[in-house]
């Protein structure tokens, strides 16, 4: 094949791919689960490539192609067609969750600088020495384990994946409403049992 048509394919790509993207695309509005699977197949190695590219870390990359198709799901009404292919919706949506995932990086990074730059001041005896904060950890997860799974769930999303009640929302499907209320009992609870073994 010449490098002419070569190009040519990809300017124009040939009826039967046009077709099928088509046709994935409508199962999706239509929500057709077997569609979407299709969808996923087609186009999580390039969403996951994307990903991987720009944040350097696998795991990331996997939960940001996971983020991706979720919200490609829940916000199937929000495709249109005829604005552009699916694939480059998809491509949109990528790009949006990539500069979530690193803005949520640089939130860490800040808050450990944060910590670092307040207990370097601080008296030797004041100075909590990373075993402390592994049990602090430790113990937070347990005192989690406890609570109803919701409040579980969006608790551990907020302290370990350092998420917001928006972010949750959109994760979880629940009403942001849901999310911040599963937090304040939650975190009532938590308070409630720390001040007990006090």
């Amino acid at each position: 094949m010449s490098s002419i048509m070569r190009a040519a394919e990809r300017v124009f790509p040939p009826l039967e791919e046009t077709a099928l993207e088509r046709h994935l695309a409508q199962g999706l509005i239509n929500a057709d689960e077997q569609a979407f699977a299709a969808v996923y197949r087609r186009w999580s190695p390039l969403v996951h490539t994307m990903a991987a590219r720009s944040l350097g870390d696998a795991r990331e990359a996997e939960d940001v192609t996971q983020q991706v198709f979720l919200a490609a799901w829940r916000g199937r009404a929000g495709f249109h067609p005829e604005r552009g292919p699916l694939g480059s919706w998809l491509v949109g949506i990528t790009r949006r969750k990539i500069v979530d995932a690193l803005a949520a990086r640089t939130r860490r990074l800040r808050l450990v600088e944060a910590a670092g730059h307040a207990t370097d001041g601080a008296a030797p005896h004041l100075r909590r020495t990373a075993t402390d904060r592994v049990l602090d950890r430790v113990l937070l997860s347990a005192e989690l384990s406890r609570l109803p799974r919701r409040q579980q769930e969006v608790l551990r999303m907020a302290f370990f994946d350092d998420l917001t009640q928006v972010q949750i929302s959109q994760r979880t499907g629940l009403p942001l409403g849901t999310v911040k209320s599963h937090a304040r009992r939650g975190l009532f609870q938590l308070r409630r049992k720390i001040e007990e073994d006090c």
